[in-house]
């Protein structure tokens, strides 16, 4: 079991981590539009990489409220019940990632089990009309 101070010592960590993979994305993406602006074209990862950091820049602002307003952190995990998106990707745990990753294809898993049923059941109506 960790201690407060290591706990304390790892989420600083983590959030600096956050902040500094954001900033790299950050000059990433803006090298993309310096790119677009001249008329270059965009490949789709690009493309994605680039949507992905600026919705992350549009999520930091309700984020930085969180980080400056003194003893506001201490709300911030009720918030981020109540809006699990709210931090940008570069602050994800692996936890968090594996947990969105579960859950997609739990949702995938699902559509396709119903996607399945109904085709067969319009496989069994055919057959009936048909027959």
């Amino acid at each position: 079991r960790r201690s407060l101070r290591q706990k304390v010592v790892g989420e600083l960590k983590h959030y600096y981590n956050g902040f500094h993979l954001l900033w790299i994305d950050t000059k990433v993406a803006a090298r993309m539009v310096w790119r677009l602006l001249h008329g270059q074209v965009l490949t789709r990862r690009e493309r994605r990489r680039l949507l992905r950091t600026c919705a992350d820049l549009f999520r930091l602002v309700p984020f930085l409220v969180f980080v400056i307003v003194p003893f506001m952190e201490f709300l911030l995990p009720v918030f981020l019940k109540l809006f699990p998106e709210m931090l940008p990707s570069t602050f994800e745990t692996e936890s968090k990632k594996e947990e969105k990753q579960r859950k997609k294809l739990n949702a995938k898993l699902e559509l396709a089990k119903f996607l399945r049923e109904t085709i067969a059941e319009m496989a069994k109506r055919n057959k009936a009309d048909t027959g």
